[in-house]
This record gives structure tokens, sequence and C-alpha cells, in this order.
């Protein structure tokens, strides 16, 4: 009561002095426009429509397409070839007719017409060394890309196509109406690519002994997306944004070397006829496993197969359901192991392959690590609904699909390893197993929106690998390690809600900025128990569908009731960084007595003033009036009206229990960032003891740029600091303490750096 009386009445008197000064205002400014940080974002979003409504669900009228796949695939290991041949039921399920379909040739990017090469910037390099200065200068390009035997109907009729470098537009002799669906058959093959030498996400790696290890993916022409929101998604793959595709069925036949082992997306049919009766019971022990590996394919196993080189040959039969794309990886230098991983509702396999030259590193963590990352992200979406989940030791590289994934880092040639060659190793697994969720069941469109994926994955891969290793080294998440980008050139900085091909400094922008964005919101604004609920809604929602970025905006907001347009607009469509300080901080005193000032204005406001008092005045310390020695300071006890008041409105034991402030601070905060954050302030007193105070974002709302709040204590402040563990991601924390401290920043040790 004690202290609403105080309150009240300075708010009072600050209210009527604000209207004084008003008064006083000859000139008027000119009108503007609404720029306030908290205003809705509705110019930013698509306007919500029965496909997909304001809450961010899906609406009564979504729809998407689906295509199934029936596939035989050759891969001749000797010439490093790739044949294969297809049959495709497109399924129409959009409410509108379609004149043609779009079909995506990835492997056209290496073909030696590719406008990929010509998009790119170059310099002259001062020093070459002779591989690079061959291969930039005298080498004949890859001999990649799609060679197209044929495109035929289901009557075996050639069907007419069109082929816009990585894009082919089959062209349909009658419209195909809803509801309806079309089948055709497609025949090509491509030269396999060494991806160590000539770049790619897939294609295969030499050894120094003459074996191959295959990572096989946009390996097949591909149905691109059709849905409510653009049509037909077939912009071009330049090689950075990644891809947009339907849902459907897979029945592969895979032919490979009779002595290689695979694993592919999907289930293998055909187990019996392509393990050894030894290894058919490691996997049934492996199936009732959850502790650790079993070893299937033994490294012993593996080293007598890549001594022989089979002229024989053998084929993987593997069928997959309601997934959107397919991946497969061969070799006879395969190790396998596996693991079953208990969730609530399903028990998956996790699957580890690597050559010898992995182990022990792979042997040791790899499998371990994709049953944890399968554990964490199902706790924080929903049980991962495949069979398995597959690692592939592929050296330089670190790409998903399907229930597969390629992953780096290998120990050296003597079995060794670093910290950072483990560490690293673990964060890709993690993060590329994670990948099953975000984008290959809750299905964004990478090639539009890198971070839909990227950045949500990089999210769950924070939250996993803190839970794996209490040492993990955390790159990306923690908000102090966003910090040096926030804080850098904005010349080469580009929003977040950026097309994947326009991105400056990728793996900033698409993963870490996002990632770290999501662990605010999390732990600083909206809390884990509201984030949690609100992100597993979005991920239950979307999974096999294809959200946008409005979805997942909304969805979060009207899952938890926090109004988050501010922070969408500032953290993901602008470039604003986060700069919050002290401004200033005036200590006031009570008396009985009024200022001058004071006293004029009540003059001119007599009988409105009259009425409410008597007062209790709060001066501020700078004041010219002021003097603390010949005024009665409130720790006297002894103002008598306050004793008066609180005789008559409350008890003795009331009474006893008030609180007794004897200081007051007034503390003015200020924004030289653009971005909007709550205000964390930790109040540290004489006595050494600390109050932590924290103040929600819309402490802005009425002015973007400065706030100020008073506190009123028992004991005298020595020191304000805000922000104190460094959660906001504040780009200077010079401007953080009261008094100023003149000490380094941390960052600014690591600009040095």
């Amino acid at each position: 009561m004690k202290k609403y009386f105080l309150f009240s009445t300075i708010s009072v008197l600050s209210s009527l002095m604000t209207f004084a000064q008003e008064e006083t205002k000859e000139e008027r400014k000119p009108g503007h426009y609404n720029e306030n940080k908290f205003r809705q974002m509705y110019e930013e979003m698509a306007t919500p429509n029965m496909f997909r409504t304001a809450s961010g669900a899906p609406g009564p009228a979504y729809y998407q397409q689906k295509a199934d796949y029936k596939m035989d695939i050759e891969i001749d290991d000797k010439n490093a070839k790739l044949f294969g041949n297809e049959t495709i039921t497109y399924h129409n399920n959009a409410p509108e007719k379609l004149e043609y379909l779009w079909v995506q040739l990835d492997q056209n990017m290496r073909s030696p017409e590719s406008d990929t090469p010509l998009v790119s910037n170059q310099r002259m390099s001062p020093a070459l060394t002779p591989d690079r200065y061959a291969k930039q200068f005298m080498e004949e390009p890859f001999q990649g890309g799609f060679h197209i035997d044929y495109v035929k109907d289901a009557k075996g009729n050639a069907m007419s196509y069109t082929i816009n470098k990585t894009m082919m537009r089959i062209n349909l002799k009658s419209p195909l109406k809803p509801g309806e669906k079309i089948t055709f058959s497609i025949k090509w093959w491509y030269n396999i690519n060494n991806y160590r030498v000539d770049g790619g996400r897939s294609g295969y790696e030499q050894f120094e002994d003459g074996n191959r290890l295959y990572v096989i993916a946009q390996f097949y022409p591909r149905m691109a997306v059709y849905n409510d929101v653009e049509g037909w998604q077939n912009m071009q793959f330049w090689g950075r944004g990644e891809f947009a595709l339907p849902f459907g069925n897979f029945d592969v036949n895979i032919t490979v070397p009779a002595d290689h082992v695979m694993e592919a997306t999907g289930v293998l049919q055909n187990r019996k006829d392509v393990f050894t009766s030894e290894q058919l019971k490691r996997w049934e022990l492996a199936e009732k496993t959850f502790d650790k590996p079993v070893v299937i394919v033994t490294q012993e196993e593996a080293e007598r197969a890549e001594k022989g080189f089979s002229d024989k040959k053998k084929t993987w039969k593997f069928k997959a359901q309601n997934v959107r794309d397919f991946g497969i990886s061969t070799s006879r230098k395969f190790i396998l192991d596996a693991m079953a991983v208990k969730l609530n509702t399903k028990t998956p396999m996790a699957i580890s392959i690597y050559p010898k030259e992995a182990n022990p590193l792979w042997g040791d963590y790899s499998t371990r690590a994709v049953a944890h990352t399968l554990k964490t992200y199902s706790h924080f979406t929903f049980d991962y609904p495949y069979p398995k989940a597959v690692s592939v030791s592929a050296e330089d590289q670190g790409m998903e699909y399907p229930m597969i994934c390629w992953n780096f880092g290998r120990p050296d040639k003597e079995g060794k390893y670093t910290d950072r060659t483990k560490y690293g190793m673990l964060g890709v697994i993690i993060h590329e197993v994670g990948h099953n969720y975000f984008p290959m069941i809750v299905n964004s469109d990478e090639r539009q929106w890198t971070w839909m994926d990227e950045g949500l994955n990089t999210f769950l891969e924070f939250q996993a690998e803190k839970t794996f290793d209490p040492n993990f080294p955390l790159d990306r998440g923690p908000a102090d390690k966003i910090v040096p980008y926030m804080k850098g050139n904005q010349d080469f900085i580009t929003p977040i809600m950026s097309n994947s091909e326009n991105i400056f400094q990728f793996g900033n922008n698409a993963y870490g900025k996002p990632a770290t964005g999501l662990n605010i919101l999390r732990e600083t604004i909206m809390g884990p128990e509201l984030f949690d609920y609100a992100f597993k809604t979005y991920a239950n929602r979307w999974k096999f569908k294809h959200p946008t970025p409005e979805d997942f905006f909304r969805t979060m907001e009207d899952a938890s009731a926090v109004d988050l347009d501010w922070f969408w607009r500032g953290w993901f469509y602008s470039t604003d960084y986060v700069d919050i300080g002290i401004k200033d901080v005036k200590q006031y005193y009570v008396t009985l007595e009024p200022t001058e000032e004071m006293k004029n204005f009540a003059q001119r406001r007599g009988r409105f003033l009259r009425d409410m008092g008597p007062f209790i005045y709060l001066v501020d310390e700078t004041n010219k009036e002021f003097n603390p020695e010949t005024k009665k300071a409130f720790e006297s006890k002894d103002i008598q009206i306050l004793e008066e008041y609180l005789d008559k409105n409350y008890t003795a034991q009331e009474k006893s229990a008030l609180k007794n402030p004897k200081y007051f601070y007034e503390v003015e905060f200020d924004k030289p960032g653009g971005m909007i954050m709550p205000i964390i302030a930790e109040l540290e007193f004489e006595d050494g003891s600390k109050e932590l105070h924290k103040f929600p974002a819309q402490i802005w709302r009425m002015n973007n740029q400065t706030a100020k709040r008073v506190f009123a204590t028992d004991k005298k402040i020595t020191k304000i600091q805000l922000d104190p563990k460094l959660e906001t991601a504040d780009i200077d924390v010079t401007n953080n303490t009261w008094p100023k401290e003149e000490v380094p920043s941390k960052f600014d040790e690591l600009d040095k750096k």
C-alpha cells in the first residue's frame, strides 16, 4: 500500500508536469505514418485464407501434391556412371488443372553448359598451387549432367518435354484435372563426380587402394513442388538453395558390385539376399539392443571385401513410405553397426556405415550420436516416424536426405584425433540426422527459405549437443556467439528473410542467427514452457506438409498468447541489432518541502492540487534547490502525514509487513540499437547482495528509444548491470553498467582475433 501511494503520487505529479510543459509548445510537428516497432505485421505477412489460416494451421482447403516413384538404378563402379529408369505417378490434388509438369534435373548444374560457374564473381589470385592452376586454367570441365534417353507415357509413347537448365517441363497433351493422376517414365544416365575434386553434395570419394565410397543424391529426375503459395516451385538450382519436393512412396532397386555394403532411404526388402547368415543374426540382436551399437558388418569383413573388386552384381531393394526424397550410399569398404532407439511410440534403428579409415572415432561415437539426436528431437517435436536413421562417413561432406545423411570427420592415419575433430564430427552428425525433422518431415521450401530448415534444425542441434556432452563446444545457439556477426559491416549482412541465393555470410545468416533468435525466444522472452508447447504445435501441425514462414510465425503466437510481431520484424525481416544501455541514473530523496518549481506549479493549479494533497515530495539529487542537509530525509521515519495515513489504513500487523524503502532511483535506459529486447537489470547493493529485475519487451512500446523505471530499495545500490548473463546478443556491453566501467568488452577481444 505504501509503495502504491508513493508511486501513484509521483505518477500524478509527473503527468501534471508533462501537461504543463506541453501547454508552452507553439509549433506542431507534421503527421507521420505508424513506424512503431510493435505495429502488427499485416504488411509483411501473406493474407490468411482457406489454405492457410490466421492461426498458422493448415486450412480446410489445404492440399498438397503427391509423387510416387518406381526405380531401377545401376551404379557402374569401374566407370563411375549411374544408369536409371523410373516410373512416376503424379497425383493432382490441387483445385485447379495443370497444363504441364515441372521436373528437377539437379545434376545439370554440373553440365559443361551450366550457368552456375558464370554467376559468381571472380578475382585473380596472386598465387595458386599447381593443382588449382591446372584446374582453373587448363582442365576441361567435368562432363556432368543428366543424359535423358526418353520420356514416355503409360502406353510407351514419347512425351514432349523442354529442358531449361536444371528444370524440365513435361508438356501434357491435355490438362491434368483436379483429382486425376498421370503415370510416365524417364530413362537417364550421368557421370558420377568425384566430389572432393569437382565439388558437389553427392558423388564419390576415391581412396588410395582404388576403392570408391559413393554418396548418391539428386540422382534421378524429381518432381517439383506445386502448391497454393506460388504454383510451381521451379526456381533454377544454382548450387546453394536446396530443395523443394513433394511427398510420395518409393520402390527402388539398386544394382551394385556384389561385394558392396549399402544403406539407403527406406526399408530393405531383401536383407537375406545381401547379408550373410552371421550378419543377419547380428542385425536381429541390434534390433533388441538399446544401450550400445552392435557391429553387423565387421572391420575384418570390410577389409576382406575392399581387396576383392568383385565382377558380380547384387541388387538391393528398398521401399519407403511418405518421404520427399531418396539417398543411397554404397561401398565395399563399409563397416556397419546399429542399435535400437526407444521412443514413446516408436522404436527406430540408429545406424552408421563407415570405412576402416573412420575408426575408432566412428565406432565409438556415431551411432550413439544418432540415437541421442532422435531422442532429443522427438522430445521437442514428435516421435521420429521413420524406421531408421543412418549416418554415413563421407569426408568433406555434410548433407541430409530422408533416413540417411553424409557426415565428415575422421581420425588421422594412426587412428588419433583431436577434440576439434571429435566434436566437429559429432556436431555434423547431430545436425544432419536432425534434418530428418526439418525439412524432411516438416517440409519447408529450402530453395526459397534456407533458415526454415537450417535455422530451426541448428536450434535443436544446440539442445542436443548440450545434453550429449556437458563439455560440448557450442558454436551456434548461445546469444553471445552471434554478436561478432550482428555488429559487423551492414553492407555484408542481409535479413534472415532473404532468398538462399542472395545471402551474405550464409552460415551466420541462415544457421546461427535464427538458431540464436529461437534460443532467446525460449530462454528470455517466452520462457521454456510456452516456447516448447508452441514449437511442438508447429512441428505437429506441419509434419508431412509444406509450411511457410508465416505459418511458423503465426503458430508460435497462436499457441502461446505472446505477441511476437516486434521480434519477427526486427530479428528476421531486418538487420537491426541489439544495443541497450543505461543512459542516466538519478537518486531521489523524500522530503516534506516542495521545491520552488513545485510551488509555482501548485499555485497555478491550486485548487486541483490542494484537493489531492498533502504530498510527500521526491527530489532528485541534481536539482539545484536540493540540499539534503536542510531537508528531512525519509530515513528519519519522521514524516507525519505518512504515519497518519498508515495508522488510519493499516492494522499493526499489516504495518509490520510493509516494505520500508530508504533509497529511490530513477533509471533511464536507451536503445542505440534498432532491435527491441527485454530489459534485464541486475542491482548490486553495498552489502554485496544482488537482485534481478526483468522488464518485457513491451516496455518500449510507447517509446522505441528510451524507457524509465524507478527502483525503491532498503539498501543503497552500488552497481546496475544490464544483461548480466549475455542473454540478448547485445553488441556493446560497455554501456551496460552504472557507474560506467572502463573495461574492455569480451567482444573486443573476439574482434582482434
